[in-house]
Order: structure tokens, then sequence, then C-alpha cells
């Protein structure tokens, strides 16, 4: 059973950068898998932000985060981040990382594996 830790989550105003980390654990490891970032604001539903796959580093954005956010892999450490830059205040959300089998999607119902969750809060 695969466990993801979020971390690097905080307090930044706006045009300020974090960079979040998603630590993939346990006793199965499956490269062919895809990671994706999520985020749920207050009120709002659950969005899609980005993806990645371990094999091969192909990456997906959604059109609200592109050319500001950028999602890598380090296979070696089974970690994948998330570097936000020009961050703004809607991007206050909490952010999630998941996993799932196959190449990414933008959709959260394909994603098995969720973790916990990390809170990015972006003061104007």
């Amino acid at each position: 059973q695969v466990q993801l830790v979020e971390s690097g989550g905080g307090l930044v105003q706006a045009g300020e950068s974090l960079r979040l980390s998603c630590v993939t654990s346990g006793r199965t490891f499956i490269i062919d898998t895809a990671m994706g970032w999520f985020r749920q604001a207050p009120g709002k539903e659950r969005e899609y932000v980005a993806a990645i796959t371990w094999r091969s580093g192909t990456t997906d954005y959604a059109d609200s985060v592109k050319g500001r956010f950028t999602i890598s892999r380090d296979i070696w450490k089974k970690t994948v981040y998330l570097q936000m830059n020009s961050l703004k205040p809607e991007d206050t959300a909490v952010y999630y990382c998941a996993s799932k089998f196959g190449a990414p999607r933008s959709s959260s119902d394909d994603y098995t594996v969720w973790g916990q969750g990390t809170q990015v809060t972006v003061s104007s």
C-alpha cells in the first residue's frame, strides 16, 4: 500500500514562491503511475492543478497555473514537487497530491491514493 505525505505549505504574500513536496512511501512503488496535485479552497470543489508521470516525466497543467507552477519528480527520492511562483491570493487552498495507475488525468475520480494535504495561504 502506497502512502503519500505532503509538506511545504505555509503563509506567503502575493508574488512570492513556495515549493510543495509529496513523498511516496510504502511497500509498493509502481513506476507506471502518474502523480497529480489538486487543491481545494473553502466552499469550492477540488480543482486539478498539475500531473506528472514517474517513468517519462511527462507533465500536464491546468490553465490557471501554466507558466507559474512547475511539477517535477525525483525517482530516487520517490518525491514529487510543485514549485509555485508568482502566487496569487486565489491560489489559497489545501493542496493534495494523489496517485493513479497509467497516464495523467485531470479528474480527481481517477486517482486512488491521496495524501492528507498541506495548507497554502497567499495574502494580498
